[in-house]
């Protein structure tokens, strides 16, 4: 089957996931994580990072390529990521329909490039981030406690949203601009603008957006002590470093066309510490 031999193509390969995820800050945040947790996280991760491939990087019918990895989905798994995360699900009893949505997310992107306002940015989150974190809790056996997905929604929405606030040039470069338009509209923004170079007005968006950002990751950050132990401190340690995330970008400047301002490595092995002596 062509589309098969496409998911089984060198750049979506498990090697290379891993490495991709080997350069992120992944790596640090899942060392804080139980044992025998570690390895779920993993597959959940893989999965996520290859349908943003899929979504993004791909070439040919991007929407073939979703289809036939929610087909894998469905099973039976032939590539070894998809074989990985077969064997979480299985293990954690995690629902398809949060990887499910995590595939629609990606395939929204390629139909619609535009969102009028925070309610429609907040609802494609619900696809592209909050997935993720109600697999991870329910990794932890917690996902059937709606405040706890409640928190959980907020700093994955929160994480999403300081994601959009570091690539507007790439994200325009795709095609997409997922800041709301109206609030481009109130900083008097047009959608070429965010290729830069940099202005007031977009420094005054950045910043907005970047308080709605702050306080969703801080509004989720009790779901830390709800789960407790390690698992409590390696959810903390993705909010604390949105948050960190935050303040690097306003250290810059709020200057995303010069360089992708981000924590580093060394400030989330900070975290980490903090968060052990916070246990």
């Amino acid at each position: 089957m062509p589309a098969t031999s496409l998911l089984e193509a060198p750049e979506l390969a498990a090697e290379h996931i891993d490495a991709r995820a080997s350069g992120e800050n992944f790596p640090v945040v899942s060392v804080l994580a139980p044992r025998h947790a570690r390895p779920h996280l993993r597959a959940i991760y893989g999965f996520a990072r290859l349908v943003d491939n899929l979504g993004d990087e791909a070439h040919g019918d991007r929407i073939v390529l979703l289809d036939e990895l929610e087909r894998e989905l469905d099973g039976p798994p032939r590539t070894e990521i998809m074989q990985r995360l077969h064997e979480t699900i299985d293990a954690c009893g995690l629902p398809l329909d949060s990887f499910r949505r995590l595939i629609e997310a990606n395939r929204i992107d390629q139909r619609k490039t535009r969102y009028a306002n925070w309610e429609e940015v907040r609802e494609y989150c619900t696809y592209s981030a909050d997935p993720v974190g109600r697999l991870v809790v329910g990794v932890y056996g917690r996902a059937g406690e709606q405040e706890l997905l409640r928190m959980s929604d907020s700093i994955c929405t929160g994480l999403q949203l300081v994601n959009f606030l570091q690539d507007p040039p790439r994200d325009l470069a795709l095609g997409r601009v997922y800041l709301p338009q109206n609030d481009l509209a109130r900083f008097d923004v047009a959608d070429d603008d965010l290729a830069g170079p940099q202005t007031d007005e977009i420094v005054a968006l950045l910043r907005y957006e970047g308080d709605r950002a702050r306080s969703l990751l801080e509004a989720g950050l009790p779901l830390t002590k709800a789960l407790g132990g390690r698992a409590g401190m390696s959810v903390a340690l993705y909010a604390r470093g949105g948050l960190a995330a935050l303040d690097a970008l306003e250290n810059a400047g709020w200057d995303v066309f010069t360089g992708r301002p981000a924590p580093t490595k060394w400030t989330f092995a900070r975290l980490a510490f903090r968060e052990l002596f916070r246990l």
